[in-house]
C-alpha cells in the first residue's frame, strides 16, 4: 500500500472571509489554531510560490496555517486526540481521490485509512515554494502543492506526490470537501526526470549554436 495515499494527510480544507487577517481554523480543534501561530504562518507563507497583492497574501496566509494544522495533527496521529484533530478539518462527504489508491468517499472511511495505514508510520511535510492558493468566489479557496512522505522508522523521505486540496469556509471555520493525490513517485525519480530536461535543454543549446 503506498504511504502517500493516506497522507493527503490524507489532506484538505475551506470559504474564505478576505478581510480576515488572522488564519481561520475549524473551532472544534482549538489546539491546532494555536499550532498555527503568526511564526508559523509566516514561516509557512515564505515557500509559497504565487503573486503578492494583498489580497492573495492574506488569502495564502490562512491557508498556509490551515495547511500546517492539519498536517501537524495528521503527523501526530497515533495519538488518538490528534486524528480526532486531524479529522475535524474534513466535511463528513469528503471526497479523497488517490491515482493508484482509488477513491474514498466519506470522513469515515478516508479517517480510518489513514489511522491504518498512516499513523505512527509516516509523517507529511510540505516541499517548500510549491504551494499555491487560489481564491473560488463565495466559496473558498483551492489549494496546489507538492509534499512528501517520511517514514519514522527510517527517517527516509522518498515519497513525492502533487496534492490540491478545496476548502470551504463556513463562519470562521475552514474544511476540506475535496482532496487530491497523484503524481506519486520517489524523489529520486524526480531527479532523474530534471536531470534529463536540463540535459535535453542543454543539448538543443547547442545544437542551435551550431547552426
Amino acid at each position: 500500500m503506498n504511504p502517500a495515499f493516506y497522507s493527503l494527510a490524507t489532506v484538505a480544507v475551506l470559504t474564505l472571509s478576505l478581510a480576515t487577517t488572522e488564519p481561520a481554523v475549524a473551532t472544534d480543534a482549538p489546539a491546532l489554531a494555536n499550532a498555527a501561530s503568526d511564526k508559523t504562518a509566516e514561516a509557512s507563507h515564505a515557500g509559497i510560490a504565487q503573486p503578492a497583492t494583498a489580497l492573495a497574501d492574506t488569502l495564502a496566509t490562512q491557508i498556509a496555517a490551515v495547511d500546517f494544522a492539519v498536517f501537524d495533527s495528521f503527523n501526530k496521529c497515533a495519538a488518538p486526540a490528534e486524528l480526532k484533530k486531524h479529522a475535524a478539518f474534513f466535511t463528513e462527504d469528503v471526497e479523497f481521490y488517490h491515482d493508484t489508491g482509488g477513491v474514498t468517499w466519506n470522513r469515515k472511511d478516508m479517517i480510518a485509512n489513514t489511522e491504518k495505514y498512516v499513523c505512527g508510520h509516516y509523517r507529511r511535510e510540505l516541499v517548500a515554494g510549491t504551494m499555491k492558493v487560489f481564491p473560488v468566489k463565495e466559496f473558498g479557496a483551492i489549494e496546489q502543492g507538492v509534499h512528501r512522505f517520511c517514514s519514522f522508522e527510517t527517517g527516509s523521505c522518498d515519497g513525492l506526490a502533487d496534492f490540491v486540496i478545496v476548502w470551504r469556509k463556513q463562519g470562521e471555520q475552514w474544511k476540506a470537501t475535496r482532496v487530491l493525490s497523484y503524481g506519486h513517485r520517489t524523489a529520486e525519480a524526480k531527479t532523474d526526470q530534471t536531470t534529463k530536461l536540463k540535459l535535453a535543454f542543454n543539448k538543443k543549446l547547442v545544437s542551435n549554436k551550431m547552426q
